[in-house]
């Protein structure tokens, strides 16, 4: 997962809205987002080699989100597969800032990461680079290959939008994710002086700097909006794609009724 935007407790009638799109090898075998046969509470996008995931949430009111942490320069750092940092949380009972405490104690387990996990109350952030944890205050977030609200231009362009689609009054489900979709979708690498530089080769960093990225061997696989409602009710839609772009899928989520 390489770009998350979340709007935690803005709306009234939506005290989370998330968009995200997860960048990966398009050769890594995944599923789609469904309901766990293994863990049918949970729903969510299922990573098919070590069995986490990037996105999920329960019926419950509970979700997490988990992009890497990108800097080539540093020495590289093996471990477990960080996509069991989303699938704990779910599968567990620990609240979201006991969970990262747990998390924060044993960091070296896992190669560097950003994880978000929160309930109906509560929102919060562990950052493996200095593993503090962080219960969030309301308001829009954007999370990418870097520590919260870094102003890479792919997560100020996402963060501006959320904040004006948030903002929206009698804002419907079904506008919120039309609007994020397109969010999501922006192909536009970022502007040359405001790259990054995290040891990526400078046409590889133009490339990974766009929303959706287009490679025929790494990029976006996947956008999802996931939005809970004042009635602790998920409501959620998935894209899925092919190395050119195509859309090859689209699956939605409904807990209310």
């Amino acid at each position: 997962m390489c770009l998350i935007l979340c709007a935690w407790q803005v709306n009234p009638a939506f005290p989370l809205i998330l968009a995200a799109n997860r960048d990966e090898l398009h050769a890594r075998p995944s599923a789609a987002a469904h309901w766990w046969p293994d863990a049918p509470e949970i729903y969510g996008g299922r990573d098919l080699v070590a069995g986490g995931s990037w996105l999920a949430c329960h019926r419950d009111g509970r979700f997490a989100a988990l992009t890497n942490f990108r800097d080539l320069r540093s020495p590289p750092r093996s471990g477990e597969s960080r996509g069991a940092l989303v699938r704990d949380y779910l599968t567990g009972s620990d609240s979201p800032l006991a969970y990262l405490r747990t998390r924060a104690a044993e960091i070296q387990r896992w190669a560097d990461f950003n994880l978000l996990v929160g309930d109906r109350h509560t929102l919060a952030y562990l950052a493996s680079k200095d593993g503090q944890v962080r219960s969030l205050d309301p308001g829009c977030y954007g999370l990418s290959n870097h520590v919260l609200d870094t102003p890479w231009p792919k997560v100020a362009r996402g963060s501006a939008a959320l904040r004006e689609i948030a903002g929206t009054p009698a804002l419907s489900v079904s506008a919120a994710q039309a609007a994020l979709l397109a969010v999501l979708s922006d192909r536009r690498p970022g502007p040359e002086s405001e790259l990054p530089d995290t040891g990526l080769p400078r046409d590889r960093e133009r490339l990974v700097s766009a929303t959706m990225i287009i490679d025929a061997h790494y990029g976006t696989r996947c956008s999802s909006v996931l939005v809970l409602d004042s009635d602790s009710a998920w409501h959620g839609i998935e894209r899925s794609f092919a190395p050119d772009g195509t859309l090859t899928g689209e699956c939605s989520l409904s807990t209310s009724g």
